[in-house]
């Protein structure tokens, strides 16, 4: 195979800090490291943060690859590609005078125009970095994004969809309690909206693989611990919250539709009711929104505390709802003082195994796919685990929409009879923030 017709891929660090297998991604293809962008990686490498610890792994990786021969004029690696470390000479850059090299982003860009100018049909630069992709465009140069390698969210997976059927075959469903599917047609665990055609009626199903057929799912009109369904979405959240068979369910949705409220109404109902799981495990990824306010003073209880402070607020309203049994454990802060209900800060919580919990993550879209590995990767016998959160609504620089863990775990689980998933359209916290969620 001739390598002069191999594409030349220039990897930015903004990709290399999200993911260091990226190096491996683009097989029978040039991979090139400019210089720069190891330099910027060196800044992250003592780090007590997941981009630290990704920065170390790159580092790792490139001095292992070393060994191998020389990076400057490059290395094969096992999938058939070439890695090399490109080094620009500012005499030999040609850009605009009004663009400052002190940048690291700007070498790199400095560094893919030399690339580009040498091979400039096949250079590609790959970069997270939106205003860096429209600067590089601008210059006439080919760029993508790694992110496109994760889910597409124009065909992003709701777990819900509405399906016609004729008046016959709609009562059968209703007769039979199931309705025979072909398999190759649903996800595990959808979730449909059936409606008669020659009516209004319409019963909400889920899909079990196992059985190659869809049954109405579970209502529960007496709502659980106080909280009742308000709308088609959360019933179908209580059905697969309730099932303990549904090891991993994500429930995700904009602000205000009721996520982390029920995930925590079923895990009291299951843990003191049913006795399903021993304790309950409540966590999220700790994010400012806006600037941070600094250090915190006190123990590592009073320092989460801020953090899980939404959590509280909805384990409040659900000790002191008229309609919850909460009242009868004596409230919240009770089953807290015995243990039965764990803050967990996230940081903590690589290397452990956790069985007999019902596992809650809130504001999983701040995470990063590795992160939720690592999270999920924790389950024990007997756990089941939730992850709420928006994918739209994220404070984590470093992933978006596509690329953070909570859109990359739906689109990878969908296939699966061990998770399930849909999304919250309604908002139910009030009229304004519903109002505020619409059109700001």
């Amino acid at each position: 195979m001739n390598r002069q017709k191999f594409n030349r891929y220039v990897l930015d660090a903004s990709i290399l800090l999200y993911d260091p297998e990226c190096i491996n991604s683009y097989p029978n293809s040039f991979v090139i490291i400019p210089i720069s962008v190891i330099e910027e990686i060196d800044h992250f490498k003592k780090d007590f943060t997941e981009t630290g610890r990704n920065a170390r792994i790159v580092s790792k990786m490139l001095d292992k690859i070393r060994t191998k021969g020389s990076l400057t004029e490059g290395i094969e690696l096992s999938n058939g590609s070439v890695l090399s470390v490109f080094i620009a000479e500012e005499k030999a850059l040609n850009l605009p005078a009004f663009i400052n090299l002190n940048k690291s982003s700007n070498r790199v860009l400095a560094a893919t125009t030399l690339i580009h100018q040498a091979y400039p049909d096949i250079t590609y630069l790959v970069t997270n970095d939106i205003n860096l992709r429209v600067r590089v465009s601008a210059l006439g140069i080919k760029v993508t994004a790694y992110e496109e390698k994760l889910p597409n969210l124009e065909k992003f997976y709701e777990g819900l969809v509405t399906r016609n059927m004729e008046e016959k075959e709609f009562n059968q469903l209703l007769d039979a309690g199931f309705y025979k599917a072909n398999p190759d047609e649903y996800y595990a665990n959808q979730n449909f909206c059936v409606k008669n055609s020659k009516s209004d009626q319409k019963v909400l199903c889920r899909y079990i693989s196992a059985d190659k057929r869809f049954v109405p799912i579970q209502l529960y009109p007496k709502g659980i611990w106080g909280i009742k369904a308000r709308n088609a979405e959360q019933e179908i959240a209580l059905d697969l919250l309730m099932d303990p068979s549904v090891a991993i369910v994500i429930l995700a949705g904009k602000a205000g539709t009721g996520k982390t409220l029920l995930a925590l109404a079923v895990a009291l109902e299951l843990m003191l009711s049913a006795s399903l799981y021993q304790k309950v495990l409540v966590s999220r990824p700790i994010f400012p929104m806006g600037r941070d306010m600094g250090y915190l003073p006190g123990d590592l209880e009073q320092k989460m505390e801020p953090w899980m402070q939404p959590i509280f607020d909805n384990l409040e309203y659900l000790s002191t709802n008229k309609q919850s049994p909460g009242t009868k454990s004596g409230g919240y802060q009770k089953l807290l003082d015995m243990g039965l209900i764990e803050l967990e800060p996230l940081t903590y919580i690589r290397g452990r195994s956790i069985p007999q919990r019902y596992m809650i993550v809130d504001e999983a879209q701040n995470l990063t796919p590795h992160e939720l590995k690592t999270i999920v990767t924790r389950a024990g016998m007997g756990t089941k685990l939730v992850l709420t959160g928006d994918p739209y609504q994220i404070d984590n620089p470093y992933v978006d929409a596509s690329s953070n863990g909570l859109s990359y775990v739906i689109e990878k689980f969908q296939n699966y009879d061990l998770a399930g998933h849909v999304y919250l359209i309604h908002g139910v916290r009030s009229k304004l923030a519903e109002l505020a969620s619409n059109i700001l």
